[in-house]
């Protein structure tokens, strides 16, 4: 079974402690203001805003749904028609009970909302899915946005797995909240002096524990390494300067592998730099789309 990387090494626990856990967001919920729609034996949450003539789609990492696009969705939602959705098993999306590709459901999304090309910013894992998403359906992108991504088939150091398994160890115990805790006091998805910041991604995660202990059945694909020099569009590496080394490594081989892609480090920032600078997040991101489409 492949997960995402940034994921980590908890499967073995989640089916027992998916089970034990109520959802505190749940995917009937009339409320929220997005909607769902069919993917292969399953749907998937999402919201959209703006009318503006680029679509954006903003793909979630592999620790938190797509609420940590809080603070930079006012401003995209001015600028493009913007799109943000939860992957299986996160936030307002059923868990997937069957294998399924990440790819298809992204390509089902876009289709369902009539998206015929969109710029795409995804994040960690989300990343990694949006460099396999435009190696299998290029016309459909016009620029990639990678943030602290990773690249199927380049791997982890054993400080990485060491650190996730670490964090995880609460599971051990049935211990969902101290889980919580260690991530969103883990010194490289957050810097120490933003507090704000830490407290929004354990909000987040308290909201929906389910984000980080739900089983799943994405389907292997080929490595993605090996391909990026088939990638043409415009693309934009944004990696925070205390983010893990790990993750400095893939974004140094996913510059060389891309054409023309360009890397910036981000001053006093983690992993999820959104939730720590949102303005300074958002201006790159927009800049960038905004050059790339002139």
């Amino acid at each position: 079974m492949k997960r995402c990387p940034l994921c980590w090494l908890f499967l073995l626990n989640l089916a027992l402690i998916a089970l034990a856990l109520p959802a505190s967001l749940s995917a009937a919920d009339e409320s929220a203001p997005g909607h769902f729609v069919e993917v292969e034996k399953g749907k998937i949450y999402y919201e959209e805003c703006g009318t503006g003539p680029d679509a954006v789609v903003l793909i979630h990492d592999g620790i938190a749904h797509s609420a940590v696009w809080d603070a930079v969705w006012p401003a995209f939602c001015k600028e493009f028609h913007t799109v943000r959705y939860d992957r299986r098993g996160y936030g307002r999306s059923p868990v997937a009970t069957t294998w399924y590709y990440e790819t298809d459901d992204l390509f089902t999304l876009l289709r369902h909302l009539k998206i015929n090309r969109a710029f795409l910013v995804g994040s960690s894992h989300g990343g990694e899915l949006t460099i396999d998403f435009t190696l299998a359906h290029p016309k459909l992108v016009d620029g990639m946005v990678l943030v602290g991504a990773v690249v199927s088939g380049y791997g982890f150091s054993d400080h990485f797995l060491n650190r996730g398994n670490a964090n995880n160890a609460p599971l051990e115990k049935n211990d969902t909240a101290g889980m919580i805790t260690n991530w969103a006091n883990d010194k490289y998805l957050l810097a120490a002096d933003h507090p704000e910041a830490k407290k929004k991604l354990h909000d987040i995660l308290s909201a929906a524990p389910q984000d980080l202990n739900h089983p799943d059945f994405p389907r292997p694909t080929p490595d993605s390494l090996p391909r990026l020099s088939e990638i043409h569009v415009p693309t934009l590496i944004l990696v925070g300067d205390i983010d893990i080394p790990d993750v400095h490594s893939h974004a140094g081989v996913i510059e060389a592998g891309i054409p023309n892609s360009r890397r910036i480090v981000v001053d006093d920032s983690g992993h999820l730099m959104y939730l720590e600078k949102p303005e300074e997040f958002t201006r790159l991101v927009i800049t960038f789309i905004k050059d790339s489409r002139d």
